[in-house]
């Protein structure tokens, strides 16, 4: 029997909400399919959602995951809601520099980071 755990943590700090990646590898297709199922949940709670999606524990990831990062961005800014990353790790960050994603989101150093950029926009 394959082993099931949740693919994200997700807290509440402030106006933002936090989900962080619980595993080291977001490479397979069903991975992939999870994650998004459970971000998507996130995002249509509510309108306005301030999210901030933390790679913190994110080793590899496959490029369907940056197609599902557009995907999630789209739906969250149709919804009037934010998203920063960040926790990227300097190799995946080399992959977004070189797909140009650096100019489509907004990536922070940590989670700190993120929620204080949130906040700032939000004045």
């Amino acid at each position: 029997m394959q082993k099931v755990h949740p693919r994200i943590s997700v807290q509440y700090q402030g106006e933002a909400t936090v989900v962080t990646f619980t595993d080291e590898k977001i490479l397979e297709e069903t991975d992939i399919r999870a994650v998004e199922k459970s971000l998507l949940s996130v995002v249509d709670q509510a309108e306005g959602v301030h999210l901030v999606l933390n790679f913190d524990n994110v080793k590899f990831l496959s490029s369907a995951v940056l197609g599902l990062l557009i995907r999630l961005s789209r739906r969250v800014y149709e919804r009037d809601g934010k998203l920063v990353l960040c926790g990227i790790s300097p190799k995946i960050y080399e992959i977004f520099k070189i797909t140009r994603l650096t100019k489509v989101f907004e990536i922070c150093k940590d989670v700190d980071a993120a929620i204080e950029h949130i906040s700032q926009e939000s004045e």
